[in-house]
């Protein structure tokens, strides 16, 4: 490196942190060489936990759906991919990435992807109903299943006794929901209602609490998926909340598991946790209150014919029956994603039928209806052969399915019975249920 080199690398290294957009650059085998401050707020990692390592390692994708290593093998560049995929943390991220090969001297030398976040824009997506809605309220909540009448029954004793409340849910159950209605029931108001969306390892993530709330005044501050931070960030999240827990401020959060589990696995800290659990509120999924399932269709066709004046009112009993029989992995969001691309589609149809609905779901939806048998998987001469990538699939989905069982659905046990990562097991499980 020349001296004029060296006098111009602080001035890229300062453009390259400052860079509104995450920047991942990786040398010809693979290895990260460049790993920009946006990139690591993206992805919930510090740069030392990036290193040099492959990025096979840090992240849940087959090599087919990197498109750094795509780019990498055909030496061609890759503009505009939406791609979907989960950290090491196991937090699930989207990104819009334009990814370029970089030559020198007419050889490969490797590949820079330049990433926008869409991650937060795709949540948005999935909430249709709430955009230009009024604020969300108790009275708003499906809530026909005995689980989530006591669901809003607690919730409204923990908006009268203002003290912390801890929801715990899977993806899409509505936990956002929940603490909104929480914050909009209490007497008097409370002031403004901010969210901490707690899925970046990112050091600075607190001290903007401190910055951006104002501690002079009353609030809502609602931490969702407290889990998915370092534990010396939930550390520094307990400091704050402690010095913001005075009258007048409603604290509340939310974690994705077991939080005794999660405690085990040195995911939660204790300390958190058990400031949090005044109020404990467990929100099943779905597929464990299907009677919420035809109120939530009738209320978002309702919602959508007063807004819109579109003529769709309901479902057919064929599809009404498809909706109890699927188990919705991701729970209300899903649903109301279904709902929202379908209407979008729709013309002058009154009722949603088999056929308006979409064949990524029809799939998905028909192989929940009959379960993969071991007979299955048995080359049968008098049997017409399955094309090689769906055997595949369906083997892996029946192994799994086996293997989780077997150990009581510990997902641990079973990555440990496997020998596989516990991230890994993961991914495979999330891209089984989804269909991709």
């Amino acid at each position: 490196m020349n001296r004029t080199e060296k006098n111009l690398f602080p001035l890229y290294e300062f453009a390259v942190n400052r860079a509104g957009v995450g920047i991942h650059a990786v040398d010809h085998t693979g290895r990260t060489v460049i790993y920009n401050d946006k990139m690591k707020a993206i992805e919930g990692l510090e740069l030392e936990e990036v290193g040099d390592r492959s990025i096979l390692e840090l992240f849940n994708f087959d090599q087919e759906e990197s498109t750094l290593l795509k780019v990498l093998q055909s030496e061609i560049e890759q503009l505009n991919v939406k791609q979907t995929y989960w950290n090491r943390k196991g937090y699930e991220i989207t990104t819009i990435n334009d990814t370029y090969p970089v030559f020198q001297d007419g050889e490969l030398v490797g590949a820079v992807e330049i990433a926008r976040d869409v991650t937060a824009l795709e949540r948005f997506v999935l909430h249709p109903l709430r955009k230009n809605s009024d604020p969300v309220t108790f009275n708003q909540i499906i809530a026909d299943s005995d689980e989530m009448k006591a669901v809003v029954s607690t919730a409204r004793k923990a908006a009268s006794a203002k003290l912390p409340v801890l929801l715990i849910g899977e993806s899409g159950t509505g936990k956002d929901l929940i603490a909104e209605s929480i914050h909009n029931e209490l007497s008097p108001a409370n002031g403004p209602f901010y969210t901490l969306h707690c899925h970046q390892s990112n050091a600075e993530l607190i001290e903007r609490l401190y910055e951006d709330l104002n501690m002079s005044e009353p609030f809502t501050l609602f931490c969702e998926r407290i889990d998915l931070l370092s534990i010396s960030l939930q550390q520094s999240l307990y400091t704050f909340l402690k010095n913001a827990a005075q009258s007048g401020r409603q604290l509340i959060a939310s974690i994705g598991d077991d939080p005794v589990e999660l405690i085990a696995k040195g995911s939660l800290l204790k300390e958190l946790y058990y400031f949090f659990a005044s109020f404990t509120i467990r929100i099943s999924p779905l597929r464990k209150r299907k009677e919420d399932i035809l109120s939530f269709v009738t209320t978002y066709f309702a919602k959508r014919k007063e807004r819109f004046g579109t003529s769709l009112i309901g479902i057919t009993k064929e599809v009404e029956e498809l909706f109890l029989r699927y188990d919705w992995p991701g729970n209300m969001r899903e649903l109301e994603f279904l709902l929202n691309e379908i209407s979008s589609l729709a013309t002058t149809e009154t009722e949603i039928t088999y056929g308006m609905l979409p064949l990524h779901f029809r799939l998905k939806s028909d192989a929940g209806n009959s379960p993969t048998q071991a007979v299955d998987f048995i080359v049968n001469p008098e049997k017409e052969l399955m094309p090689l990538d769906r055997y595949l699939k369906e083997a892996e989905e029946y192994y799994l399915q086996k293997a989780m069982k077997l150990h009581d659905d510990n997902i641990t046990k079973t990555a440990t019975a496997l020998g596989m990562s516990r991230q890994n097991l993961q991914y495979r499980l999330r891209k089984l249920k989804n269909g991709r």
